[in-house]
């Protein structure tokens, strides 16, 4: 029986982004994130006994630089070294843009395969095949560089490929499922798309998915995939990674009729929440939606509820708020002949008349040039998504002000 496990898109050390933790232990703790799941899957690989470790691409994160990084490499793949684990990995994306991998010297358990492609032999009746990307971008199909299956053995094929797609994800090495299948290979160990998926199984085509989610886009919890090949026949498991699971969710509060309501309710999903983690350590960001009896009192002291919630969070373990979000909407058999009333509809006329667009859409414009590069081009995209965040903050300022009159009001 031979064990091998299987992971891709380490990313390690890569920067956090867009996550508002208040908490510096914490913010030390998701930042060191990437290197705890590593070492969680070296400590793994050890106590399963595993022949190997397949890296799928992206074990670096792009333009990252640092010494520490390789330093910290190093010393997980000696501990490898010393239990006689072979270590086979191939350049993704990230990595062939990235200056480390070119000049960290790796030891000789590491095999590295490089653009052309090639094979190596892990035991008897089990080969190691795989393809490396020359360079970040690799618009073609990778599949015509490998060689051809060893017949009578277990043959597994390493590929950083996007296949035919995925949203959040650029098209790198396309191929299709049935083109691998095509390929005679037993198992295709992939990489580059951050969610794991079983995309095959005769020949199994697996996507391990990132082993620790960097932002609340990659929530949920992240696993490697242990391969337990026996007789010819290969076995998976599902191997927990994250040391920081993210979590968004969102929980209507429509029957919450007084503030008891509201907090009780938002301890329960809370401590549900909890016990669902994988990972030891959960970030959340809650999104509150419904029409409750109290939804303007609620917007009027969202911040009292935000610090709330943040309490709430440590009673129920080890659980973090990223953001509380409101989408809250009035009760529909409210009276709307008011002052406050009045002054809403005046509010919605204003932000309609192309004059005050114009001047909310400049402003936003002057705050993001405050703004790194790479959060400006996933705020805004196109013109379109420019306007639609220009609509969100006009209609949000004008529901603030609404909160404090209609809040007050009651």
């Amino acid at each position: 029986m031979i064990k091998i496990l299987h992971t891709a898109d380490v990313h390690l050390d890569s920067p956090l982004r867009s996550l508002a933790l208040r908490n510096a232990g914490l913010r030390e703790t998701v930042a060191a994130a990437s290197r705890a799941a590593f070492s969680q899957m070296i400590d793994r690989a050890l106590s399963e006994e595993v022949a190997a470790i397949l890296i799928s691409g992206d074990l670096f994160d792009g333009r990252e630089r640092t010494a520490r990084t390789g330093a910290f490499l190093l010393a997980e793949l000696d501990r490898l070294a010393e239990a006689g684990i072979q270590v086979y990995y191939i350049k993704g994306n990230h990595d062939a843009e990235n200056p480390i991998t070119g000049t960290l010297d790796l030891p000789q358990h590491v095999h590295v395969f490089d653009a052309r492609g090639g094979k190596h032999q892990l035991a008897e009746d089990v080969w190691i095949h795989g393809v490396s990307f020359a360079e970040s971008h690799a618009p073609e199909s990778l599949l015509p560089r490998f060689k051809a299956p060893v017949a009578g053995a277990v043959n597994i094929a390493m590929l950083h490929s996007s296949l035919a797609g995925a949203a959040g994800h650029d098209v790198y090495a396309p191929c299709s499922v049935s083109d691998l299948a095509a390929m005679g290979f037993d198992y295709w160990a992939l990489g580059h798309i951050h969610k794991r998926q079983i995309h095959a199984e005769a020949p199994w085509v697996v996507m391990p998915g990132i082993p620790q989610g960097r932002d609340i886009g990659e929530a949920g919890p992240k696993s490697a995939t242990l391969l337990t090949i026996e007789q010819g026949q290969i076995a998976l498991s599902e191997v927990p990674t994250s040391v920081v699971e993210f979590v968004e969710t969102e929980l209507d509060v429509t029957g919450a009729a007084n503030d008891e309501a509201l907090r009780a309710t938002l301890k329960a999903h809370l401590s549900v929440l909890s016990a669902a983690l994988v990972a030891p350590t959960g970030v959340v960001r809650l999104t509150l939606k419904g029409a409750p009896a109290r939804h303007w009192q609620i917007l009027r002291d969202r911040d009292v509820w935000t610090e709330q919630l943040h309490v709430l969070a440590q009673t129920c373990g080890d659980l973090w708020i990223d953001k509380l979000i409101f989408e809250l909407a009035p009760e529909a058999a409210q009276d709307t002949s008011g002052a406050s009333d009045e002054l809403a509809a005046i509010m919605a006329t204003i932000c309609g008349e192309p004059g005050f667009q114009e001047y909310a859409r400049q402003y936003v414009e002057t705050v993001l040039q405050d703004l790194p590069a790479t959060l400006r081009e996933r705020l805004i995209v196109d013109e379109a998504a420019r306007d639609a965040l220009v609509a969100r903050l006009t209609q949000a300022g004008a529901d603030r002000v609404l909160a404090q009159m209609k809040g007050a009001e009651s």
